[in-house]
């Protein structure tokens, strides 16, 4: 075999692969561009209805660089994280099934939003053991088809994928389910067993930081919040 030809089967690979992947990537960014866009507004729009009602409830929404953003409800704080990097579905994905996988196998590249859940007090004290969540990942390629996999609504209204196209509204109602499920999802009293020792430094977090290691199914393992489904 002459040095050219593995040559041009890189070179091949790169152009498919490569030009591929960054397709989907700048996709997946300017995606996330359009999520800060709807989360500020859904935000603001609370904010506005809520009013006066009780000023002890805050609510905001930060930009946290090109990847990440944040919103706060009351005393949640939901995370929305891009990851830089390009996946494909598992080859036993059902998705491989059907024919638009099949007609192109580059459909099947995906970037990914993982969207999670934290105590608002545990960012505000700077509690570092806390627990947070995630409650769902959203998956987009290239023609901005998507589904998430989640948790209870988050994982059964929206995982047509040859046929969802991600836009304005399609992002709105994952906020607002995203919304619905923490505003749902409770923290529980860990059990008496899991707590009834403290070490020195346990006690010196607690003066520091006004808490224990929290999350908000402390002492149950988050699986269990599928009986719910």
């Amino acid at each position: 075999m002459s040095t050219a030809e593995p040559r041009d089967l890189i070179l091949e690979k790169i152009r498919e692969k490569s030009v591929l992947k960054q397709d989907v990537f700048y996709n997946t960014i300017a995606q996330f561009t359009n999520l800060k866009a709807v989360l500020a507004a859904c935000i603001d729009d609370i904010r506005k209805r809520f009013g006066t009602t009780d000023p002890r409830v805050e609510f905001y929404y930060k930009d946290k660089g090109d990847f990440q953003a944040e919103m706060k409800v009351g005393g949640d704080v939901i995370i929305f994280h891009m990851n830089t990097n390009v996946f494909q579905f598992d080859r036993s994905h059902s998705l491989w099934r059907s024919s638009y996988l099949k007609d192109s196998d580059q459909n099947s590249y995906v970037g990914i939003i993982n969207i999670y859940n934290f105590l608002a007090d545990s960012l505000k004290y700077q509690r570092s053991g806390d627990i947070g969540y995630l409650i769902a990942r959203l998956f987009v390629n290239r023609e901005n088809h998507f589904l998430i996999q989640g948790k209870r609504q988050l994982g059964y209204l929206y995982n047509d994928f040859i046929n969802s196209k991600l836009d304005n509204d399609a992002l709105t109602s994952i906020v607002n389910t995203a919304l619905l499920y923490t505003l749902d999802f409770d923290m529980y009293t860990p059990p008496y067993e899991a707590v009834q020792e403290l070490t020195v430094q346990d006690i010196q977090t607690l003066q520091e930081h006004t808490g224990l290691h929290v999350g908000k199914r402390l002492g149950f393992r988050f699986g269990l919040d599928e009986s719910q489904l």
